[in-house]
Parts: structure tokens; sequence; C-alpha cells
């Protein structure tokens, strides 16, 4: 699957994709920079070479990218208006990623570093929950097994995305 055009809201205040290529943490970051900010926070996810104790080589990702990125764009306009954020991205990767590449990257601004801070962290809970994204955790001795996330709910994909906790 070829990286897509960016997918931003008319506002051009959210930035949400589904790529083959490797995620940008700096694309990110330089997406939501803004004069009026004076935080920026960012989670990165990246792949660990071990789940369980057993030996991981790889992780592959398939997703539906038309309904996850619908919901991540979701979750990003909830997090502006629980959090204050001024501009949010969410960046999800499908296909093969090695050990120590990004399968995940959020980036939220806001003009105080508490509310970008409990934005990303309620975030990629909140995506983990309801985003259609599924794991393939292959290992060393070459067996492979599907993960679901601990958070995944499949009836959240046709509800409204949760209110982030009361600060």
């Amino acid at each position: 699957m070829a990286a897509q055009a960016a997918q931003t809201d008319g506002d051009d205040l959210d930035l949400c994709r589904v790529q083959s290529e490797p995620l940008s943490h700096d694309e990110a970051v330089a997406f939501v920079t803004s004069g009026d900010c004076g935080a920026i926070s960012t989670f990165l996810g990246t792949t660990r070479n071990n789940f369980d104790g057993r030996p991981v080589r790889t992780l592959m990702y398939e997703a539906y990218a038309p309904m996850a990125e619908s919901k991540m764009r979701e979750i990003l306009r909830e997090a502006r208006r629980a959090y204050g954020i001024k501009k949010a991205c969410a960046l999800h990767r499908v296909g093969e990623v090695k050990i120590g590449e990004a399968s995940v990257v959020l980036a939220f601004a806001s003009p105080h570093r508490k509310d970008a801070l409990n934005a990303c962290a309620w975030a990629i809970d909140e995506l983990k929950r309801v985003v259609p994204v599924w794991k393939q955790e292959v290992y060393a001795d070459e067996g492979a097994d599907w993960k679901a996330n601990k958070e995944w709910d499949p009836a959240g994909l046709a509800r409204e995305i949760r209110a982030p906790p009361a600060a």
C-alpha cells in the first residue's frame, strides 16, 4: 500500500494517515508545531524484540484504512475538545514493521504541557481500543500469532469515542 495523501480536516488542525512506509516522528512534530503552543507531546510505539519471553523477529500489521483513519480523526477531535489541543497528528503503519521501527506516532500541541501529555496518554489507549488495526507477531522460531490489544473492543467501532477523564 503506497503512502496516501495526508488526511486532514478542512481546518488543517488534524493529520491522520495509515501507510506502509516508515513513519516519521519529525513529520508529526512539524505538523503540530504552532506559535501559540508551548508544549508538544508525542508517543512513538515501536516493535520490541520479545513478547512474554518469546523472541520476536518482526510484526505484520493490517488495517481497514478508511475506517482506521476515520476513528483516528474522531480521537484527535475529542482530544482537541477535551484538552484544549490546538493541533494533532496520528500516523499508523501497516505491513511489516521490523524491530525498533515505529508502528504508531501520535503528536499533540497545546499551550501548556499537562494538556498535551494527558491527551497523548488518553489517545493511545483509545486508539488501541477502537481503531481497526490488527497485529501479527512473527517469532524467531518462525511461529506467528495474531494478537488483539488488551484494550480492543470491536463493539467500539459502532460507538462514539469515549470522553477523556475529567482533569
